[in-house]
């Protein structure tokens, strides 16, 4: 290849890193960015004469309001994204694909820095966490588009797709390797709204890798086919009924439908976990803090220690200070357990672009990882039920997250390489939008909104939430097991167009 098409495929991979840098944030960061930004909320209530326990009740795991805004937080943005991705699909192919791919990567950048450094309410993290989905769904599906179009031989095509959609899981291990180093140094950063959280840090850092591309991909070519198309005055003018035309309705509704199977097994189990592992670990956030602030002590000697055992704190609930301990010390163990989640994702992907260019049937391509991520995940997340609080089975935790990843995300890979195939080129980014966000954003993630709303309790149950989501999962899994069987397989005409 020439150097400006090794150029093109570095700065591919960086944007799919950064996008599921940007994605994977969430289950990392939303159970201490909850209980930081409702600590207000809580004092209000108490000031209104509830009973304080009560009252910190709402707001932890399982709580009303608690689940309330988690099933807010996983679902409106990806319904955000989803719908105006959809638009973002159209633009891609109506204004061409490098110009929709800069501004998206604008905005999702500006929406991280916001999100981590200025909101202070739970409803301007959630008006942020919306303009980054709606940036990362639009970026994703004019990425793939623009690949599948500059590199037009078969086997490079599928190689080019398949080895820089891997990266995508590098942003997994670079989220959460930040999330570890934000905890560790939390109390050293300057500080954000007056306190030194490790979520706000961890935000904030989703702006660093967008500096790159804003720099560089403006000057990258557009796209061959869709500019001959377009000064030939021949690109049709794409349309989202045109996808529901008789040739291509049961492409469009099987895509959809499997897109959103693949996304289900993710969010309504997966990405749980962090919550799980989270809730288990720790108790109230008086506990937690407490238990931080001794592990602190200890590392600084004996007399620290026995100054941290003899301190009286006067609230029996939380301090701001203890908050921030909890949380720190949660996000360290949480992200400890993501990043094996995430290898175990990269080698899912690198598997992909391998078997893609030796396996002919995308049918059976997919089935390789798709049959046995049916089986696994549902067992591994009920299995996962009865572990909770035994400190020996992390590491089985660890191993069975790790081959989780490897079957799920491989799944993702999958997507970007057979998308480009079934659809035309005027209609090769509405096409692909619809299915990623209407199947996954939409569909696909509302598989959070089901796990957190049938595993909600009084008190914080982790337990239940793994069963729940085992279910979960084992269902969206299973629907999209039975429809692959009908996927199309593509044309080999398909590619020349």
């Amino acid at each position: 290849m020439s150097r400006t098409a090794w150029l093109i495929c570095a700065i591919a991979a960086i944007g799919f890193a950064f996008d599921i840098y940007e994605l994977l944030m969430l289950p990392l960061i939303i159970k201490p960015a909850i209980a930081a930004l409702s600590a207000p909320l809580v004092e209000a209530l108490v000031s209104g004469g509830m009973d304080r326990a009560q009252a910190a009740a709402l707001w932890s795991p399982g709580g009303a309001e608690y689940v309330r805004w988690a099933r807010t937080l996983f679902f409106v943005p990806a319904l955000a994204g989803g719908v105006f991705g959809l638009l973002g699909g159209y633009l891609t192919d109506l204004f061409g694909r490098r110009r929709v791919l800069t501004y998206s990567i604008l905005l999702y950048a500006f929406a991280a820095f916001a999100a981590g450094y200025f909101a202070t309410t739970l409803p301007q993290l959630l008006f942020f966490r919306c303009l980054v989905f709606i940036g990362v769904c639009v970026e994703f599906v004019a990425a793939v588009a623009w690949l599948a179009e500059i590199f037009t031989e078969p086997k490079q095509r599928e190689k080019v797709l398949g080895y820089t959609q891997a990266f995508s899981s590098f942003g997994g291990l670079l989220v959460a390797g930040a999330n570890i180093l934000a905890a560790k140094w939390a109390l050293s950063l300057p500080a954000i709204q007056g306190g030194h959280e490790a979520w706000r840090y961890t935000l904030i850092s989703g702006v660093l890798p967008a500096l790159p591309l804003i720099l560089i991909r403006p000057f990258l070519p557009e796209s061959p086919a869709w500019q001959k198309k377009r000064e030939s005055g021949t690109l049709k003018r794409p349309s989202i009924a045109a996808l529901f035309a008789p040739e291509l309705r049961k492409t469009t509704i099987l895509t959809t439908l499997i897109f959103a199977a693949s996304y289900g097994i993710a969010f309504g189990a997966i990405q749980q976990l962090p919550q799980i592992i989270g809730a288990q670990r720790i108790g109230t956030p008086a506990e937690a803090g407490h238990v931080a602030v001794l592990k602190a002590a200890k590392e600084k000697g004996a007399e620290a220690m026995a100054a941290a055992k003899a301190a009286k704190k006067p609230d029996p609930v939380a301090t701001r200070e203890m908050r921030q301990a909890a949380g720190n010390a949660s996000d360290q163990t949480v992200a400890g357990v993501t990043l094996w989640q995430e290898i175990g994702g990269l080698v899912g992907r690198f598997l992909l672009a391998v078997l893609a260019v030796v396996i002919v049937s995308r049918r059976a391509l997919f089935r390789v990882f798709q049959i046995p991520s049916l089986i696994f995940v549902p067992l591994l997340f009920w299995w996962i039920s009865g572990q909770l609080g035994d400190e020996s089975s992390m590491g089985m935790i660890k191993a069975g997250i790790f081959v989780a990843g490897v079957l799920t995300v491989a799944q993702f890979s999958f997507w970007g390489n057979y998308i480009p195939l079934v659809f035309p080129v005027h209609l090769r980014g509405t096409g692909e939008s619809f299915a990623a966000n209407i199947g996954g954003r939409v569909l696909g993630t509302a598989a959070a909104w089901i796990t957190l709303t049938l595993s909600a309790s009084d008190k914080p149950d982790p337990a239940r939430v793994a069963l729940v989501g085992a279910c979960v999962a084992g269902a969206y899994a299973l629907v999209g097991a039975v429809l692959t069987q009908f996927l199309p397989e593509p044309k080999p005409e398909a590619s020349e167009e």
